[in-house]
């Protein structure tokens, strides 16, 4: 059987839910005004923390202007976070209709894991579109230019951005669909979501950029799975990481995703083995 034959029904499942996630403009547009909202008020933070008497002379692993880009584009990229799994996933597994996934003449983790990037595909290149718009263009004409989201450190430090942006894409995949196998075997998402943020949010560099992190943690903070969806993209951004150092951490971001698909196809297989369907 050709290689086109056997990808044939996951493209479709990934385009289709694309699609379908691109209709609702005025989440996205809801959505897109709320993280202008946050991103305003922790550019104001930073401006205010690197502009203090505290740490007047003093160096620092990242810029004032590029603290106020890693905002930016952390508001862009926020529906990358895989704090929450899948609803519709999560729909099928409390009305019962889980078991015609596992009746399709296709493999069940595949299919969940393109339904599951497309989904978070479709929310992301909006808001991002958006927010760079707003963000890199808007607000150097209203005279804002200190506050607004500066270009790359150079051409191949943004095409390593684009790529390892991809890559976190798969990545934020394989941890939701770690999060799908939990609400499937625990028949509910609510508790495991509640869980995932925090840490998620913490870890991934949303909160707080890791480089402002203690430098003893950095090794750590690095290369732990969570990193590769926000801070390495944009530690590549601003020309932090570059030549071999850029593909280590390009590597590190396949590491996880290969290791995380591993672990996810595993998983699945025995919570599907035993799953109870719910529903009639």
């Amino acid at each position: 059987m050709q290689l086109r034959t056997l990808v044939r029904p996951y493209v479709a499942a990934f385009a289709s839910r694309f699609l379908q996630m691109l209709q609702y403009r005025t989440a996205a547009l809801a959505g897109f005004a709320t993280q202008c909202w946050w991103g305003g008020i922790k550019v104001m933070v930073f401006a205010a923390f690197y502009g203090g008497t505290a740490i007047a002379g003093a160096s620092s692993s990242m810029s004032l202007e590029q603290a106020i880009t890693y905002t930016w584009l952390a508001q862009g990229l926020l529906v990358l976070l895989p704090w929450l799994g899948d609803p519709e996933v999560a729909q099928a597994v409390r009305t019962g209709a889980v078991a015609y996934d596992r009746l399709r003449p296709v493999d069940a983790y595949a299919l969940w894991f393109a339904r599951s990037a497309g989904w978070i595909a479709a929310r992301v290149l909006p808001r991002v579109a958006l927010m760079a718009a707003s963000a890199a263009v808007a607000l150097p004409l209203a005279g804002l230019g200190e506050w607004a989201w500066q270009l790359p450190a150079s051409w191949t430090a943004g095409l390593a951005f684009l790529v390892s942006t991809v890559l976190a894409l798969l990545l934020s995949a394989s941890m939701v669909m770690l999060l799908n196998v939990a609400a499937t075997a625990a028949l509910n998402e609510r508790g495991i979501s509640a869980v995932a943020t925090p840490v998620v949010i913490v870890l991934s560099g949303n909160l707080l950029p890791l480089a402002l992190l203690p430098d003893a943690w950095q090794t750590v903070l690095l290369v732990q799975p969570l990193a590769g969806l926000m801070d390495i993209p944009a530690r590549l951004y601003f020309g932090q990481l570059a030549g071999w150092h850029a593909l280590a951490a390009l590597g590190l971001q396949c590491f996880w995703i290969a290791a995380l698909v591993a672990a996810g196809r595993l998983a699945m297989g025995r919570t599907m083995r035993s799953l109870q369907i719910q529903g009639g």
